[in-house]
């Protein structure tokens, strides 16, 4: 299929590139390059993330309103 695309100069430059690199026809690099963006997409949107929760409670003792200060604290002994 033939298709006009308009490409931002330092991409046209990437892609030329790295067909002199693998002695390969501009074409097949766009197509390869494209194929593989279009695939790892895919993947993120049929591999949903997923968060696993975790209690990360403070210590007994611990005020969470002073935190700023318990940093300077730990870092002042250091």
């Amino acid at each position: 299929m033939r298709t006009i695309l308009t490409l931002d100069s330092d991409v046209a430059d990437a892609l030329k590139e790295r067909a002199r690199q693998f002695d390969q026809t501009f074409k097949q690099v766009v197509n390869d390059t494209l194929r593989r963006g279009l695939s790892s997409v895919s993947d993120e949107l049929q591999t949903p993330y997923k968060v696993k929760p975790h209690n990360s409670g403070f210590r007994a003792g611990v005020d969470m309103l002073h935190l700023s200060q318990l940093a300077d604290e730990v870092q002042s002994d250091h």
